[in-house]
């Protein structure tokens, strides 16, 4: 087994950092926003990058179902590398929650995604506004569970890299 993600996993895991830290960016700019043509457009956009993360993260997860990613260090207690696992599994399962909610909030609303501003995606639900409301708070608490396990995936980079001294960061770049 290698070392080493293979090139695709790590374009993958770095376009989609990034991707999701500029929408979480967004997502509290454009929340200050008044309301105007131009927070609209900035909700499209929201909504455009959500929806292409959404299928980045069903190709990343195809990519890892079918691409064995390489083993933890040996140095790592059992204990440590369950928490590893589960925190990993956690982001997947945040990469699909996010903009799903995100999805399932905008058709109660009312609001149609069309991707780009060329492909009308199905409305998942049928308007209703208190529905909407009630997904834009889980929404919004799925987020800051989210950005809560980035940090937290960070800081367990970070400590493997400057404290442990494992390689671990080697695997990704």
């Amino acid at each position: 087994m290698s070392a080493r993600y293979t090139k695709i996993a790590i374009a993958l895991h770095w376009l989609m950092a990034i991707g999701f830290i500029g929408l979480f960016t967004l997502g509290f700019y454009m929340q200050s926003m008044p309301f105007s043509p131009t927070k609209l457009q900035v909700y499209s956009w929201h909504k455009w990058a959500g929806v292409s993360l959404f299928f980045l993260a069903i190709w990343r997860l195809t990519w890892r179902f079918t691409h064995r990613p390489p083993a933890l260090p040996q140095s790592m207690s059992q204990s440590a590398q369950y928490l590893a696992h589960l925190g990993h599994w956690a982001l997947y399962f945040f990469m699909f929650a996010v903009p799903l909610s995100g999805w399932l909030m905008s058709s109660a609303m009312g609001f149609q995604t069309v991707w780009f501003g060329i492909v009308p995606l199905p409305d998942l639900l049928s308007k209703d506004k208190a529905l909407g409301e009630l997904l834009a708070q889980v929404h919004a608490y799925l987020n800051w569970a989210f950005i809560a396990t980035v940090i937290g995936h960070v800081l367990a980079a970070l400590k493997h890299q400057f404290l442990d001294k494992d390689n671990l960061l080697a695997r990704m770049k």
